[in-house]
């Protein structure tokens, strides 16, 4: 009896992949964040100060989405 096309099969190699995957994808967004910290910081002051506003503004946003979400 052969499994290799089985979803039984399937499922398990899914399975082994996934934290590689995951890695891959974390690695590329790190990457994709510190490129464009980067850039902003090149140009400038003011413009850093306001993406720090943005995402600040942000982070607090999610941060009170979560908690009421997780209260329900």
């Amino acid at each position: 009896m052969t499994v290799e096309g089985s979803p039984l099969a399937i499922d398990a190699i899914s399975a082994l992949l996934l934290p590689f995957w995951q890695l891959v994808i974390g690695a590329v967004v790190v990457l994709a964040v510190v490129v464009s910290i980067h850039r902003l910081a090149r140009r400038g002051r003011s413009r850093m100060t306001n993406a720090l506003l943005v995402l600040g503004g942000a982070i607090i946003g999610l941060a009170i989405i979560g908690v009421l979400t997780s209260t329900w």
